[in-house]
């Protein structure tokens, strides 16, 4: 079930169709990224979230929703957490991570080889 800190693949799925920008990032390591992204996402690795965030000058109130591989992988709890943290108050885990979206039939992309988060 949803509350208001985490996102079921659904939810994600219709956030991702409508209007309005959010910043959306798969926050596995360098150990575990494969390559492989929820279209519309960066890479930022749990580990740079906070530097990532003042890098771009984000508001503590910007929509920040993070994911990792699968419903047992931490670094989206970990990245929310981080976030909240440092006062961001509008932060979200897709818990359900790449995992669950394959699943559920959705298409993945991938990080052009060479490119760096």
């Amino acid at each position: 079930m949803s509350n208001s800190t985490t996102l079921t693949t659904d939810d994600l799925d219709r956030r991702l169709h409508q209007r309005g920008a959010f910043i959306f990032w798969n926050v596995l390591t360098e150990e575990y990224f494969s390559g492989e992204l929820i279209p519309g996402s960066l890479w930022v690795p749990v580990d740079t979230v906070g530097r990532e965030a003042k890098r771009l000058g984000l508001s503590p109130d910007a929509e920040i929703v993070v994911y990792c591989a699968s419903p047992t992988c931490p670094n989206s709890t970990e990245a929310a957490e981080k976030l909240r943290t440092l006062g961001f108050t509008n932060v979200r885990a897709y818990e359900g991570g790449l995992e669950e979206w394959k699943a559920s039939g959705r298409q993945v992309g991938r990080l052009p080889a060479g490119a760096a988060a």
